[in-house]
């Protein structure tokens, strides 16, 4: 079983308990369709975030190696960077981090407020590059040179997805399953942001053990299907090697590439709508570069009848610390 080959990877516990699931009970009746949440938004470091259950097995593994440095990237405004410096603040930790602009923005508050403000306050040490095309070498190049100056690193890939990290949402995959058996109700779908593709991989191998029927939707947030599905395949391979058990062949990889345009980090009319949306009917907050566009998906496939019959499940990641980075962008009020 997934859970019992989980169990013996090192962990830190920070989330502490499950994050909650609960019926979206106004939303429910805007669109005619019983929809839930489950609020990984409320994790209980820096803001909150899917990135924190990845870093509990990554950082369990850096202080194994005995590291001092936890060496990331991401684009400005990362909800991962943001996480993996709160956790180097936390545990005396310090955290370097490669920083891109993916959208060429030059607006003040895109470059120094959200998720960037918080990065100054971890005491994070900043090294802004041109881009990210080669991340990996980077983040080598990087780490390379950290050790020649006598410190210890630990590379964290972006958006901590390895199969370490994916670790971290087989088990959330694990909890939730707990929670839909709990609640005897027939789910017709879980809907999700695709982006590094760790949470997807990990949430839909933990969800099989006890789901094996219920689909896990991935909707893109910076690339198309035939540019992420090999993502998601690959880590899916590595992550279930990494637990020593055969990919169950009830995984089913389902994207849907519809509503990342007009690119990565930057929202468009769908996703803005999503996001007022849901502060309006429910006071909780998505944001502009992941959530959004994925609740804008899940919105756009109960209009367009994709889901089979059932209540859908929303997994909410995080990342409203962004929308304090994108005032420009929403329509002004007559």
């Amino acid at each position: 079983m997934i859970s019992r080959q989980l169990a013996p990877f090192p962990r830190l516990d920070l989330l502490g308990a499950a994050t909650p699931l609960h019926k979206l009970e106004r939303l429910s009746l805007w669109a005619g369709r019983d929809i839930y949440i489950k609020r990984d938004d409320l994790t209980p470091l820096a803001l909150g975030g899917n990135k924190l259950r990845k870093l509990e097995y990554l950082v369990a593994e850096a202080q194994a190696q005995g590291a001092d440095t936890l060496v990331t990237a991401g684009a400005i405004q990362s909800n991962h960077v943001r996480q993996t410096a709160a956790i180097a603040a936390q545990l005396g930790l310090r955290c370097v981090a490669l920083l891109e602009n993916p959208i060429d923005s030059e607006d003040p508050s895109y470059l120094g407020n959200g998720n960037r403000l918080l990065l100054e306050l971890f005491d994070t040490q900043v090294e802004t590059v041109q881009n990210l095309d080669n991340a990996d070498q980077q983040l080598q190049a990087l780490a390379t040179r950290l050790s020649n100056e006598g410190r210890r690193p630990y590379i964290v890939p972006i958006g901590g997805s390895s199969p370490v990290g994916a670790l971290g949402y087989v088990r959330a995959g694990l909890e939730l399953g707990e929670q839909i058996q709990r609640s005897g109700i027939a789910f017709a779908a879980v809907v999700l942001a695709s982006g590094s593709a760790g949470t997807h991989a990990g949430l839909a191998l933990g969800l099989s053990e006890t789901q094996p029927r219920l689909p896990v939707i991935g909707v893109t947030v910076s690339r198309s299907d035939e540019a992420q599905r090999p993502k998601v395949q690959n880590l899916l391979e590595r992550t279930a090697q990494r637990l020593g058990v055969d990919l169950p062949a009830s995984v089913r990889i389902e994207l849907w590439d519809e509503f990342f345009a007009p690119r990565y980090g930057e929202p468009n009319a769908g996703t803005l709508a999503a996001i007022k949306l849901l502060a309006s009917q429910e006071g909780v907050l998505l944001d502009p570069v992941y959530t959004g566009k994925a609740m804008a998906g899940l919105l756009d496939g109960i209009g367009r009848q994709r889901f089979d019959d059932g209540p859908l499940i929303f997994l909410h990641t995080g990342g409203a610390p962004a929308l304090f980075a994108y005032p420009g962008v929403w329509p002004q009020q007559p």
